[in-house]
């Protein structure tokens, strides 16, 4: 399979930031819970303008209270910034430890097959199942991952055609369906409670 362009905000820059960098679309992953999708998503960029790098080592590296102020400055990159911080900084140096800083390591080491890179994204620090198996998806429909085995590791965030997940997100029309996904989701599980 080809490799699409990512959009996964509104911003072109924050979106080519993405396409380029591996950690990039790691970060967001991870930053990827209570906020809207382009919000998470524009971290990474919001990371590099403000300590001028996007290298796992730097990032790992980097004095944790300086790093938090950085991610806390309006606009902050989460709106919980200050324990996401730490949460990037330990993805970070995971990788530095495991991958030799490279985020594309998880899934290119050792010609992985996909319940392989499945049980590696599940290993990184801040990575549970759900993320894991849809950050999966998205390396195998737009990022060109030809692991085999990934869409049944991936479940059914593989499935072409839906809008379950940041992995089946293309531009703004597939986003809002995604969103509308989401909210019937919640509101089926708040049914359930009720």
């Amino acid at each position: 399979m080809s490799r699409m362009a990512t959009w996964l905000t509104t911003d072109s820059e924050s979106n080519e930031l993405l396409d380029r960098e591996p950690l990039a679309l790691l970060i967001g992953m991870l930053l990827d819970q209570q906020v809207p999708i382009e919000t998470a998503f524009a971290g990474p960029r919001k990371i590099l303008d403000r300590i001028g790098s996007l290298d796992a080592r730097v990032i790992a590296e980097y004095d944790p209270e300086k790093f938090a102020a950085a991610c806390s400055t309006p606009p902050a990159i989460h709106r919980f910034p200050g324990s996401m911080a730490k949460r990037v900084q330990a993805l970070c140096q995971e990788l530095v430890d495991s991958y030799d800083g490279r985020a594309e390591a998880v899934w290119t080491t050792g010609d992985p097959d996909g319940a392989e890179v499945l049980r590696r994204l599940k290993a990184l620090p801040g990575f549970g199942d759900g993320k894991a198996k849809i950050f999966l998806a998205l390396l195998g429909k737009q990022r060109g991952l030809a692991a085999p085995g990934w869409q049944q590791a991936a479940g059914d965030y593989a499935s072409a055609g839906t809008f379950l997940s940041v992995a089946d997100i293309t531009d703004q029309a597939s986003l809002l369906e995604v969103r509308a996904h989401k909210k019937e989701m919640k509101a089926a599980a708040k049914a359930r409670k009720a």
